[in-house]
């Protein structure tokens, strides 16, 4: 199956159950969104063990054990065949590790107040480049999003790429480099002076990528930050988690810049990207991309399917497994207080509250619900308000919640599947060779896809 034949079925698919997608968990009892499911799914999901409903969360290469309905079966089925695979595959066939990550005095300042998730990203994002370099040389790597210049400081000196750090936070530039010369300070002590020959200190430029950005500003931002004389220059471009539109302008000043080689990013937060039908037609937007996608209506995605796109469905697989039940009960106490407050207060639908996390033994009217509502006008309701009938029965179908989010992250995969071949259409309308695969632990990095393009030799 082609990719243009593999998105049109994705799309079909989502439009078949788009009434699945777009219904939002918050909204459960206030809409009664049980009530929308088939009534056969309704009756195997009332009879079938919580944890069972983990089957419906493995898309590769597995067969439902429990009795399910035939047309969720057939579902699955289909997500296997059109979903990209979550999957990191043997990293083995292209492994090319960074030493220095591995010393002892100087792995700390590599990934120095780093979480072990970011670490994992980090380490293997900084490999991927390095190979892309070694693949496709270029004089310098631009790394848009740098922050505080983890990424950067490994290319820089563990693999002697010189690279340019967008950035658009100074107080993190100011860092960054701060670190820069501490780990040069460290690295001093403990290496010879014949490993430390190839080290790149990273350049950090401030400065914000917009959409509107013209190719020739942003070459000569770069020019000029690293002091070259003119722009016969080439190299690569790439991010760690662009934000939103991010991600779609990235692609587009690759494309702009004929200096630029290779392009490698991972990309997140799909929810906040601005999508076609939802502005004005002259306005750049960041879904979809492709010509194939450009005039079908069909290709439309909501808000709330692209959020739901976004969340961990490895962790919660793994929770539904091990029958940790009582974390998975904090939706029906969010959607059971949705319905109080829209009661009292129907304009204020959807009011964003405090978030709260789930203990062992958490009552809704005297610990959840109080520290939601906190610093709100909701203060004010009082127990009589809180503790009736309606309530009370909500709490007690927090199974149900359990039963319809899994159904919606069931779907996920396959909305960001869809915008990911998007993604590699429009790459490849443009005369590129492009690569989508994953290489992160989905259980550690939900957004775990790199999309790698080459500009095709002609």
């Amino acid at each position: 199956m082609d990719l243009k034949e593999k998105l049109k079925k994705s799309l079909g698919l989502l439009k078949k159950y788009e009434w699945l997608l777009d219904a939002y968990v918050l909204d459960f009892y206030l809409d009664d969104h049980w009530s929308k499911l088939p009534e056969n799914w309704q009756v195997d999901l009332e009879n079938i063990p919580l944890e069972n409903l983990a089957e419906l969360l493995l898309h590769e290469d597995h067969d439902l054990q429990s009795k399910w309905p035939e047309e969720l079966v057939e579902l699955q089925h289909e997500l296997q065949k059109l979903c990209i695979s979550r999957a990191p595959k043997n990293k083995d066939e292209n492994s090319f590790p960074c030493p220095l990550l591995d010393h002892p005095k100087l792995k700390h300042m590599f990934l120095k107040r780093v979480k072990p998730k970011k670490q994992h990203e980090i380490a293997r994002m900084a490999e991927i480049c390095a190979l892309s370099h070694r693949q496709s040389p270029v004089d310098f790597v631009v790394d848009f999003g740098a922050g505080v210049g983890h990424l950067a400081r490994i290319l820089g000196y563990g693999y002697g790429l010189r690279v340019c750090c967008f950035e658009m936070q100074p107080d993190l530039n100011k860092q960054a480099a701060e670190i820069d010369l501490k780990l040069e300070s460290m690295a001093a002590k403990h290496l010879p002076p014949d490993e430390t020959s190839h080290f790149q200190r990273p350049v950090h430029l401030t400065q914000r990528l917009e959409s509107g950005t013209q190719p020739e500003l942003f070459l000569s931002s770069i020019r000029d930050a690293l002091q070259l004389k003119d722009y016969h220059f080439r190299f690569g471009i790439i991010g760690l988690h662009p934000c939103g539109n991010l991600g779609p302008t990235l692609m587009r000043m690759f494309l702009g810049c004929p200096q630029a080689t290779f392009l490698n990013f991972v990309g997140c937060c799909y929810q906040k990207m601005t999508t076609r039908g939802t502005q004005p037609r002259d306005q750049v937007h960041g879904y979809p991309l492709s010509r194939f996608l450009h005039d079908k209506p069909e290709s439309q995605l909501s808000y709330e399917a692209r959020e739901i796109s976004c969340h961990a469905l490895e962790v919660y697989h793994d929770r539904l497994r091990s029958g940790d039940y009582e974390h998975l009960r904090i939706h029906s106490l969010r959607a059971a207080t949705e319905r109080i407050i829209v009661q009292q207060f129907p304009e204020l639908r959807h009011c964003a509250l405090r978030n709260v996390k789930y203990s062992p033994g958490m009552t809704f009217h005297h610990r959840y619900f109080r520290r939601a509502v906190q610093g709100t006008r909701f203060e004010s309701l009082d127990s009589r308000t809180l503790s009736n009938q309606q309530t009370e029965t909500d709490l007690a179908n927090w199974r149900r919640i359990v039963s319809f989010y899994t159904l919606r992250l069931m779907m996920a995969p396959l909305v960001e599947s869809i915008i990911l071949y998007d993604r590699c259409l429009f790459l490849t309308e443009n005369g590129c060779e492009v690569h989508i695969e994953a290489i992160f632990d989905p259980r550690l990095s939900p957004r775990n896809h790199i999309t790698r393009a080459v500009k095709s030799q002609h």
